[in-house]
């Protein structure tokens, strides 16, 4: 969440970052601001009335050396009724502290001064480029064509098993999929220095909550009940992304500063509900509610950011470069960036089949947003306990890269042939054409 202390001192500055998001979420920093005066404005004269109380209790118990207790009698039925106002206070302060914070959980991340004013996606500026778009000498297959001819995957039986929106690998699908799941792994544990972790695949709201998926966006998840005891469903859910249970590992934790930079990798298969996309409405694979994703996550200091963002990115990218697969990356506008996010890359693949990009990997710097959902901090060298950046990144999500992956390296046979990389995790150097 916000820091309150930054609105308290900067309110147009929050509230002018707030509108360029065109969300409207400006007009909620008044009542932020109203409810946190309120709170200060409570405690401050709950304080005043407990310095008093000390105060009455000394002369008290001097009324009482005089045997002057009829005088000390009035005096602590005053204090009864300073009582009951400064336990009515504290508790009206707190009350406005919890209407605070959870307006706080709802109001989106400040875009980074260097991300540029946008409505849509259609205003994101093209960073840079890698690699050239393939060209054929014969019409290319969408990988729907290309998968059920060589029966990689079966898009009736998924559908049968799990509703619309499922996939079914099957054979060399299943194979390729598990490959490029190994070969992500691989290569940022190898290569780029991550530390790999298995999450957990079932997680808490407060895992939703500190990375910002819950509250404003728990209409899309799948919430999990225990068995018939109606009573624990929305207690835990299915994760939407690795991200949500890795970047809350070190939830309501004081690291050492000696510990940061830390560096995870991790692969989930990630659900998402969606909400208002009935029949998912895209063909094939390019929106499903179930898919893979191997995710990057860093903790830093917030001096080293900005830096680490760029590092994200790069990482991401070499996925891409690895497989020969051209691409795009893009830099998302006000308008367009996730929820918590303060300055977020998009890397979009080139796909011939959909003859348009798709994205494979969002790379965000979080700043400390998260970190305070989470009640994440590091001990400084200087003794105080601050809040890092946290980033996410995806390193990359599956099912797109397998789309683009099968559509670039098709052959007029139907076969798609292997990048080198991937050749040692598949256990071959193509996919075989036409099933017979």
């Amino acid at each position: 969440m916000l820091d309150i202390r930054r609105i308290r001192e900067h309110p147009e500055e929050a509230r002018e970052r707030l509108a360029a998001r065109g969300a409207g979420d400006e007009a909620k920093i008044a009542d932020v601001l109203a409810l946190d005066e309120q709170r200060r404005r409570m405690l401050g004269e709950a304080e005043s009335l407990k310095a008093q109380r000390n105060r009455v209790s000394k002369e008290i118990g001097a009324l009482m050396a005089q045997k002057r207790a009829d005088e000390a009698a009035s005096r602590r039925a005053e204090m009864r009724e300073i009582g009951d106002r400064i336990s009515a206070l504290d508790r009206e302060a707190t009350e406005a502290e919890a209407s605070r914070d959870q307006l706080l959980l709802r109001i989106p991340n400040l875009p980074h001064a260097t991300v540029p004013a946008g409505r849509t996606a259609t205003e994101n500026p093209v960073v840079r480029t890698w690699g050239e778009m393939p060209s054929f000498s014969f019409e290319p297959k969408d990988h729907v064509a290309l998968c059920e001819a060589g029966r990689w995957i079966d898009f009736a039986r998924g559908a049968k098993l799990s509703g619309s929106g499922f996939l079914l690998y099957t054979a060399w699908g299943a194979r390729l999929e598990r490959g490029l799941i190994q070969f992500l792994l691989d290569l940022h544990v190898r290569e780029h220095g991550y530390t790999e972790v298995s999450p957990p695949f079932i997680i808490s709201r407060d895992c939703m909550i500190g990375v910002g998926q819950f509250p404003k966006f728990e209409d899309q998840a799948y919430a999990v009940q225990e068995g018939l005891d109606a009573a624990t469903l929305g207690k835990l859910f299915l994760l939407p992304t690795a991200e949500a249970p890795v970047a809350n590992i070190h939830r309501d934790e004081v690291l050492r500063e000696c510990q940061l930079p830390i560096r995870y990798v991790a692969y989930s298969p990630c659900f998402r509900a969606e909400a208002g996309a009935a029949g998912v409405g895209t063909r094939g694979m390019i929106r499903v509610h179930q898919f893979d994703k191997v995710e990057l996550i860093s903790v830093v200091q917030p001096e080293q950011g900005y830096l680490e963002h760029e590092k994200l990115v790069g990482d991401a990218e070499r996925v891409l470069q690895k497989l020969g697969l051209h691409y795009r990356v893009v830099l998302l506008c006000t308008g367009d960036m996730g929820f918590t996010s303060a300055k977020t890359y998009d890397i979009e693949v080139w796909a011939p089949g959909q003859r348009q990009y798709l994205e494979v990997s969002s790379c965000s710097n979080c700043e400390d947003y998260q970190a305070r959902r989470m009640n994440c901090r590091y001990k400084a060298e200087t003794g105080e306990n601050r809040f890092p950046h946290i980033l996410n990144g995806s390193g990359t999500a599956l099912a797109r890269l397998f789309v683009a992956l099968v559509e670039r390296y098709q052959q007029a046979d139907g076969s798609v042939v292997l990048p080198e990389a991937l050749r040692p995790y598949v256990g071959a150097d193509r996919l075989p054409p036409v099933a017979s």
